[in-house]
């Protein structure tokens, strides 16, 4: 039996669904929307003379820049934005796979050096950095552990570690040699991902950051959030239900002190 009373009776009923059908049609209209015309905020006007580049980096396409069936290549754009923003007068990508960021400097004059372990230079080695020079712009983009295997087999690869502490020593091995040839000043840019690996999310921007902070690297801007248009996964339809992860995560890290303040305190 229905209820009745004020706030009963069928014709109660009725409008509460009515009411109930009419917001998810609003929702899916509102969200579908959303997800097609995305809005960013307003930034701040500033004297910066590259004002598209703010903390988050929405532009489509890749620009005429590496190789895009380079497995995991990422957008040059990104990469254009921050040398026009802080116009270095030399690069080194130290991890250049088909090699956009050497395409990127080209187009704008920017003299640049570009290495790889499939060319037999290894970043974790302070050696191979001996005889390269100062730069006061190094742009990486690692593996993200083993989401891509770029060297199977190669013990030196990144992406070959068995373990995510693994990773994260050989990780902290290419910083210190970054920062040993980087300029007084200089800025290293990092753009790293993030995945699972046996069901768990790896965290990686979190360690890379608490790796970089351990070796005297500290955040020279925001963290800038890059959006994966035109991502693999992107074009994949999956059989479960998660939250996809469209972005990677850029820093941009100078070395030098940590003020005492912002220092992790050592563990007991």
């Amino acid at each position: 039996m229905l209820p009745i009373g004020p706030f009963g009776g069928p014709h109660h009923m009725r409008d509460m669904t009515q009411r109930t059908n009419d917001w998810k049609r609003d929702w899916n209209h509102e969200t579908e929307s959303a997800a097609h015309g995305m809005v960013l905020p307003d930034a701040p006007k500033t004297k910066s003379h590259v004002q598209e580049l703010t903390s988050v980096h929405a532009i489509e396409g890749r620009g005429p820049y590496g190789d895009p069936s380079y497995r995991g290549n990422c957008s040059g754009l990104l990469i254009r934005d921050l040398l026009r923003f802080y116009r270095p007068e030399r690069v080194l990508d130290p991890m250049e796979g088909s090699g956009t960021c050497g395409d990127v400097c080209r187009s704008l004059g920017i003299p640049y050096e570009g290495r790889d372990l499939r060319h037999g230079f290894d970043a974790t080695r302070k050696a191979d950095f001996k005889g390269l020079g100062r730069f006061d712009f190094i742009w990486m983009h690692p593996p993200y552990f083993q989401m891509v295997k770029y060297n199977p087999g190669d013990p030196r690869c990144l992406s070959s570690k068995p373990a995510v502490a693994d990773f994260i020593a050989a990780f902290r091995m290419v910083l210190r040699n970054c920062r040993d040839v980087l300029v007084h000043g200089g800025k290293l840019a990092i753009l790293i991902g993030d995945g699972k690996h046996e069901g768990k999310y790896l965290g990686l921007p979190f360690r890379v950051m608490n790796a970089a902070a351990a070796e005297t690297f500290w955040l020279a801007a925001p963290e800038i959030i890059r959006f994966g248009h035109g991502a693999t996964s992107s074009r994949r339809s999956y059989s479960g239900s998660f939250i996809p992860r469209v972005h990677d995560v850029c820093l941009i890290l100078e070395s030098g002190r940590v003020p005492p303040k912002m220092e992790p305190r050592p563990s007991a």
